[in-house]
């Protein structure tokens, strides 16, 4: 399949119709799943450009979908959810997801969040000005491919994880202002609340951190973030 393939696993056929007619209209090929056992088996037989995962499927539903294809794969992953709860949307966030909308939803929105993932993904690709490899104290970072160390250790991001740190890394003096770092890897105009910045962050310093890295990001309390000297302990 292209890198334009979209992959819909809801077991409402209204939604996935209305989905489906504007991920086509959008110039998108949608490919559709009931649940998350066809969901599962869709993702690793046409490896699609990014998954939307409706939360509430029956029998496996998104939450572990999202951490089954996770273990073999750093495909995106954009959260369809009914439920109007913040601890939900941050726990899909927390498992490898890139951002969700909230039924009842606009299809237009939709198709803009799915076009700002696959942006600041670059479809599977680094970003035109991304340089081949970035490099800071013992972590190293190469875009295009996804492949993130500390010294030999490989860390493995989600494609919003690996957008933040290219980001950070690619201008390592420099100071991101909160709303400057989300139009950064978002795009202008995009809605994303704090609590969906903190959680990628937070994932973000973790995984590092397990690494041996955890001084790699660096919050200037009231200014913003930066990153670390990268030497670990």
């Amino acid at each position: 399949m292209s890198n334009q393939t979209i992959l819909v696993v809801d077991d409402d056929p209204q939604i996935r119709e209305v989905l489906g007619m504007a991920l086509e209209r959008a110039g998108f090929t949608a490919v559709m799943a009931r649940d998350g056992a066809e969901g599962l088996a869709q993702s690793r037989a046409i490896k699609p450009a990014l998954a939307v995962l409706d939360i509430g499927l029956p029998e496996m539903d998104g939450l572990e979908l999202c951490k089954a294809i996770r273990r073999d794969s750093d495909l995106p992953i954009l959260f369809l959810t009914a439920r109007d709860d913040e601890v939900d949307r941050i726990l899909g966030l927390e498992l490898g997801g890139d951002d969700y909308v909230t039924k009842p939803f606009s299809p237009r929105e939709l198709v803009a969040r799915v076009r700002a993932i696959l942006k600041r993904t670059g479809g599977g690709r680094s970003a035109p000005d991304a340089p081949d490899t970035l490099q800071i104290g013992r972590l190293s970072l190469v875009p295009d491919s996804h492949v993130c160390k500390v010294d030999d250790q490989k860390v493995t991001l989600t494609s919003t994880e690996i957008s933040i740190l290219t980001k950070l890394m690619s201008r390592p003096t420099q100071v991101f202002s909160r709303p400057a770092l989300v139009d950064a890897i978002w795009g202008p105009g995009m809605v994303v609340s704090d609590r969906t910045l903190d959680s990628h962050l937070r994932n973000l310093r973790s995984k590092l951190a397990d690494a041996g890295c955890p001084d790699a990001i660096e919050t200037l309390h009231g200014v913003g973030l930066r990153m670390g000297p990268c030497q670990g302990t």
